[in-house]
């Protein structure tokens, strides 16, 4: 549990960060995403998700 929440909240750090720091590009990417066909959306979503558990796993091993 303490490990979800750790992973929460860095992930709440980092978007508040691009949102703090650079509303306006932030705002632009959003535009960019609109335009993507959903089909590629749910390709870099998935991306996203492997990847994202592929640094847990490396993480988790290295004993985080």
């Amino acid at each position: 549990m303490a490990t979800a929440l750790l992973a929460l909240g860095l992930v709440l750090i980092v978007e508040g960060l691009a949102y703090a720091l650079a509303p306006s590009l932030v705002e632009q990417l959003l535009q960019a995403l609109r335009q993507l066909p959903e089909t590629t959306l749910r390709t870099v979503g998935m991306a996203a998700m492997a990847i994202g558990l592929l640094l847990v796993w490396i993480a988790k091993s290295l004993g985080a």
